[in-house]
């Protein structure tokens, strides 16, 4: 459920506090903050700011394109490490089956290893399937 619009955009009262008193100075340091729930105004744009995502901070230059959005957004907190190792397992001897076929050998002992009523690379289309369908 979103915020009422009567109540206005909710920004943590420290982090008004800290890009005011950035306003003034010339060297602008990026803000430190676990805000992540703060919702990103106009005020805030061309600073930069850490985010707290649970482990480490992540650095955020503020541009137009992100007024209205929560600074939590731009801070993802999962970390996507891949599928599993028997994914990749399937794929790679899926690779090596692809490329045996292709390549042409010329030695007998190659040629007798490979099996003789080897499965044809494209599946087979289910009988009866499409005419139930239909």
């Amino acid at each position: 459920m979103s915020r009422a619009i009567w109540k206005g955009p909710f920004v943590d009262p420290s982090l008004l506090k800290k890009v005011e008193k950035m306003k003034d100075q010339t060297n602008k340091q990026p803000i430190k903050t676990w805000s992540r729930k703060s919702t990103i105004i106009p005020e805030f744009v061309g600073f930069s700011f850490l985010i707290h995502n649970g482990k480490k901070f992540i650095p955020i230059k503020i541009s137009e394109e992100m007024v209205g959005h929560k600074l939590g957004e731009f801070s993802p907190t999962r970390q996507f490490s891949g599928h599993t190792p028997a994914d990749k397992k399937a794929a790679e001897t899926a690779a090596t089956e692809g490329t045996i076929k292709t390549t042409p050998s010329s030695s007998p002992a190659a040629s007798a290893a490979k099996p003789a009523a080897a499965p044809s690379a494209a599946p087979k289309p289910k009988q009866g399937s499409n005419d139930a369908k239909k």
